[in-house]
């Protein structure tokens, strides 16, 4: 990329005021002083310093983060009344982070954020059939049968019913709390459901998204990046076979 773009995004000015670091001497490229604001440069490998701070040390082209999304935020990168969950990430290397995928204001759980568009369309996709498996506490109990009719797929109001889903009742200290694995992602789509079957949802919770859980040492709010192991469970494919497409 160019150097300025490069700037840029770290933050250090407009392109009129990083045009007059260089030309002040301030920015260095593998310890030389840079000349041009358009000369090209790959933060992977070249060393950039500016006013005497590295600014590639720990650079990445794609940042992967792995959030306890917390009720109350909103899956955005921008709002103009509510925090959003790309308000939570404080890095200072990234631009361009966007969530893949909604979860409701009030819902809390996985949640990922990225600036790698394709693993994001990838894992959005409704043709890669990407399991988001829900916790779900509800109002009344559930039944056999409302496991039957959730995965047998719902009218919830669309034009289509809901594809064929897998649910299933965990005893967690004589509590029993549903589970619902979804394979696409429509607008409420856990809410609509159980409202189809007669029911409410009280407390919403994504823990899983394709063969990834929720880090349970996460707090609501916290995050972190994922391992490269992760995100080839994750993506399916080793960090080689991402960088051939």
């Amino acid at each position: 990329m160019r150097l300025d773009k490069f700037l840029s995004d770290s933050g250090i000015g407009t392109r009129k005021q990083i045009k007059e670091c260089i030309k002040n001497g301030m920015v260095k490229v593998d310890g030389v002083v840079a000349k041009r604001p358009e000369m090209s440069v790959n933060p992977e490998e070249n060393e950039i310093i500016f006013d005497n701070e590295n600014l590639t040390e720990g650079y990445a082209k794609f940042r992967y983060y792995l959030l306890n999304k917390p009720q109350g935020v909103v899956s955005a990168t921008t709002d103009k009344h509510d925090t959003t969950v790309i308000d939570l990430i404080d890095t200072g290397y990234d631009k361009d982070l966007a969530p893949v995928g909604r979860l409701d204001k009030d819902t809390e759980g996985f949640l990922l954020i990225t600036n790698d568009g394709k693993l994001s369309h990838m894992l959005l996709s409704p043709k890669k059939h990407v399991e988001k498996e829900y916790e779900v506490h509800t109002r009344d109990k559930i039944t056999e049968d409302d496991i039957k009719r959730l995965e047998g797929g719902l009218d919830i109001g669309d034009e289509e019913p809901t594809m064929p889903a897998k649910a299933f009742i965990e005893d967690r200290d004589g509590q029993e709390i549903l589970h619902l694995i979804l394979h696409e992602g429509r607008f409420h789509q856990v809410k609509r459901m159980l409202t189809a079957i007669g029911n409410e949802v009280v407390f919403l919770k994504r823990i899983r998204m394709g063969g990834l859980y929720l880090d349970k040492d996460l707090e609501p709010g916290d995050y972190r990046e994922l391992t490269k192991e992760e995100l080839e469970l994750l993506s399916g494919k080793t960090e080689d076979e991402r960088n051939k497409n």
